[in-house]
Formats: structure tokens, sequence, C-alpha cells
């Protein structure tokens, strides 16, 4: 019985340190979010405010926001600026097409 509470005791400490250690480095990490049934751990990325952006200049801001929204959400990605650099996203981003087959992602 002492042996099986010294062992959860020294457990204990070791996970306490663990936590105090990463708090003091301050180390910054992205938010992980558990979706689906298949429970992987995904980043969280905003993906209002990415799209807002992302679609800021559009001539058809509504439309850009909603195609973006889709992406987004299929690909937990959305590239930087206005328009182009749509590679950064990867084939994932890149490949998704209109039933018209034309690029989906702005």
């Amino acid at each position: 019985m002492a042996y099986r509470l010294l062992l959860l005791s020294a457990l204990l400490l070791f996970s306490l340190a663990q936590v105090l250690s990463d708090i003091e480095n301050g180390d910054e990490e992205v938010a992980l979010v558990v979706r689906g049934t298949n429970r992987r751990l995904l980043p969280y990325v905003d993906c209002g405010g990415l799209c807002k952006v992302r679609c800021s200049l559009h001539s058809r801001p509504n439309v850009c926001s909603r195609a973006c929204a889709t992406c987004c959400v299929r690909c937990k990605c959305v590239p930087p600026g206005t328009s182009g650099n749509r590679e950064l996203c990867g084939t994932c981003y890149t490949d998704m097409t209109t039933h018209a087959n034309k690029t989906k992602c702005p």
C-alpha cells in the first residue's frame, strides 16, 4: 500500500513540474479542437475572420465569403492576402472544384 502511495505521489509531482515548466516557458501553442467521429485533434482556424480579409476586395464579397468558408472548414486553411497564394494551403484548397469544374476556393 505504501509503495502505491509513493508511486502515485511521484507521478503527481512529475505532472505538476511538467505543467509549471510549460507555464514558465510561455510557449504559445495552437488551440486544438476535437471534431467528428474519428476524434482527431484539428487546429482551430477562425474561418470567419480570415475569409472576411480574403474577400474584402472581391467584386462579389458574399459569394466569395461563402465559398471561402466552405474551403476553410474542409481544409483548415485560408491563404494570406486578398488573392493568389492558393498553393500555400496545399492540394485540398487548390484541387476543390464546383460542379462546373471551376476552382471553388478563392
